[in-house]
């Protein structure tokens, strides 16, 4: 494994929000945007004005604060934006919509370099363009004295194209759970950089940069999901959420996973093998992939992209992997928890 080059850039004391002040930094930022193809106004007026087809609009909101969810010597401006970006664009893709424009708070030390903020809304216009989205409004403040910390809050939008919202609850016995996207990877790779490592490269890059099956979500509406969520704090903490709506029971196959998540073998295994880990353990808790879980009728057939890894069964709402529960499922792969948990 190699160790990594700071990714801090040297900061240029005339070149900081303290010095360019708030308006010259907007100015710069939003010139690296990008244009959303639903905005009628973009930013520079007091909100910005998005077209809405539907007549619904899909909304969702978070928060990345510097030290929790991201390290500037681990993760260049442009991971930051990529990132930011990925959160929210997944939980519109969860619902079944397409997203169509961002929004950004950002709050900052005055000594922040104003080139690191171009590089992250060059980030986000990066992962936004694909979709035809882009940030078209926010707002820059100044950080408390001491926290010292970069928080970014990011607001997306979307379009349901006319589809029901599938939502969290919809989930019904007999159902079968699938997967869209990749799981254990951005773990794998936080693993790697906790231990002063970039290799392999693709882990380490799957952490910086996740990449959501965006167009997975609207084929799993089109297709009949029932119900939907986007895995963000680990595949047995969300799939509980979304069993906890439900009202049902998600059982879970590991050999499924195993072909979905592990086969053929690549650099989880690489790297839990030199770790001493099993790889089985970042599949089933480690978040921000940002895959999408999904259930679908038994007699669907699955639109492309997505894997059968269990059904849904009746009984208290639950998680199981092999018919044992899901907190004993992840201490048996070494894992302390079921996923990710705020203010643990």
């Amino acid at each position: 494994m190699t160790r990594p080059r700071p990714l801090v850039p040297r900061v240029d004391p005339a070149d900081t929000v303290r010095v360019v002040g708030e308006f010259g930094v907007i100015d710069r930022v939003v010139a690296r945007s990008g244009t959303a193809a639903a905005a009628e106004v973009g930013p520079g007026d007091d909100a910005a004005v998005v077209r809405a087809p539907d007549r619904r609009v899909v909304a969702t909101t978070d928060v990345l604060v510097e030290g929790r969810h991201f390290r500037r010597d681990w993760s260049s401006a442009e991971d930051v934006g990529h990132k930011a970006a990925a959160a929210n664009l997944a939980d519109v893709a969860a619902m079944g919509a397409t997203a169509t424009a961002l929004l950004v708070g950002v709050a900052c030390p005055p000594d922040t370099p104003t080139g690191w903020l171009e590089g992250v809304a060059a980030g986000m216009a990066e992962e936004c363009a694909p979709l035809g989205a882009a940030v078209v409004g926010g707002d820059l403040v100044a950080a408390a004295p001491d926290s010292g910390a970069v928080v970014l809050s990011v607001t997306a939008l979307g379009d349901l194209g006319g589809r029901a919202p599938v939502l969290r609850s919809g989930a019904r016995p007999g159902d079968v759970v699938a997967l869209a996207g990749r799981l254990g990877w951005s773990a794998c790779g936080l693993a790697v950089l906790r231990r002063g490592f970039t290799s392999p490269a693709a882990v380490v890059a799957a952490h910086r940069r996740p990449q959501p099956p965006y167009a997975a979500g609207p084929a799993a509406a089109e297709a009949g999901a029932t119900a939907m969520c986007d895995v963000s704090d680990g595949l047995l903490a969300d799939a509980g959420h979304l069993a906890d709506e439900s009202g049902v029971v998600l059982d879970l196959d590991r050999a499924a996973l195993v072909r979905a998540c592990l086969e053929p073998p690549g650099p989880l295994q690489q790297v839990a093998s030199a770790l001493g880990a099993d790889p089985m353990g970042w599949v089933l808790t480690g978040g921000e992939d940002h895959a999408l879980l999904a259930t679908f009728p038994s007699e669907t057939a699955l639109p492309d992209g997505w894997t059968r890894i269990g059904v849904v069964s009746e009984g208290p709402p639950a998680v199981r992997v092999d018919g044992e529960p899901a907190d004993v499922a992840a201490r048996a792969v070494g894992a302390e928890g079921t996923g990710h948990v705020h203010f643990s």
